[in-house]
């Protein structure tokens, strides 16, 4: 009898106990276990989701830091062009030079300096780029130039304050700048 209670049966024979089906029951530590893998999953979600909202930002920086070059390159080419626009061509430069050589030795009217670097060579067109370079750059003042003009005739010949002027603007200086230069020598 002992041999058939440890069979597992009493006298009728082989009895079956029902065992528990693992995928239909679970027990507490199964129900942790699902627990543990939503919070794996939900954290695995927010690390993809951190990861892609780091790599849009890496290529919205990325983007901008482009934009900003190439922006930086654009506005260099432009400084670039408007610097060789200022200086001008060779010949224009050269006429430049010269144009400031004239006015260092000398006064000149407008006109009259466009002459002088016609008359060395020089074309129109680079002639009146030297002067317009010179008058943007604040080289010359015709004023200043029209003064020293009427003082360097009044050391050589007498004038009248008329003739004076008229000199002045035989020599290409406007009515107001032999206004001007005759003023500043007392007649």
């Amino acid at each position: 009898m002992l041999a058939a209670a440890l069979s597992g049966g009493g006298s009728g024979g082989n009895q079956e106990r029902p065992v528990a089906d693992s995928a239909t029951t679970q027990t507490p530590d199964d129900e942790k276990s699902a627990k543990d893998l939503a919070a794996e999953e939900a954290a695995e979600a927010e690390r993809l989701a951190e990861e892609d909202a780091a790599a849009a930002a890496q290529a919205e920086a990325d983007r901008i830091a482009e934009e900003q070059r190439l922006a930086d390159e654009a506005a260099a080419a432009e400084a670039a062009a408007a610097e060789a626009a200022r200086l001008g061509s060779v010949a224009q430069q050269n006429a430049y030079r010269s144009a400031v050589s004239y006015l260092d030795f000398t006064a000149f009217s407008r006109s009259g300096l466009a002459g002088q670097l016609e008359f060395e060579g020089f074309g129109t067109p680079d002639a009146e780029f030297a002067i317009a370079r010179l008058e943007t750059e604040g080289g010359v003042d015709w004023n200043a130039q029209a003064a020293a003009s009427a003082a360097s005739y009044l050391e050589f010949t007498s004038f009248s304050r008329s003739g004076l002027i008229d000199q002045l603007m035989f020599e290409g200086y406007t009515a107001e700048q032999a206004e001007h230069g005759v003023s500043t020598t007392g007649l």
